[in-house]
């Protein structure tokens, strides 16, 4: 009876890595942090002025304006290496 052939398994190479080490962009860190520092600033401000500050016409809307720094400022920290 002749021998079954055995099959020969490909050798496993790995991808190649990236030369390159993934960097921020230098505006990045400052955006965030201002964005961050803004945003809670913005909404302590509405609330220790007894909601006439920072818009007093904006009323409530001032958290939404506050807290809208806030999640950029969380968004762009979701993008810092």
């Amino acid at each position: 009876m002749p021998k079954s052939r055995v099959r020969s398994k490909a050798v496993y190479t790995p991808p190649p890595r990236s030369a390159k080490a993934k960097v921020s962009p230098p505006w990045l860190l400052p955006t965030m942090l201002a964005s961050l520092i803004i945003g809670l600033v913005w909404i302590v401000v509405f609330y220790v002025s007894q909601e006439k500050w920072p818009i007093g016409a904006f009323g409530p809307a001032n958290l939404v304006i506050g807290f809208a720094f806030l999640v950029f400022g969380v968004v762009l920290s979701t993008r810092w290496h």
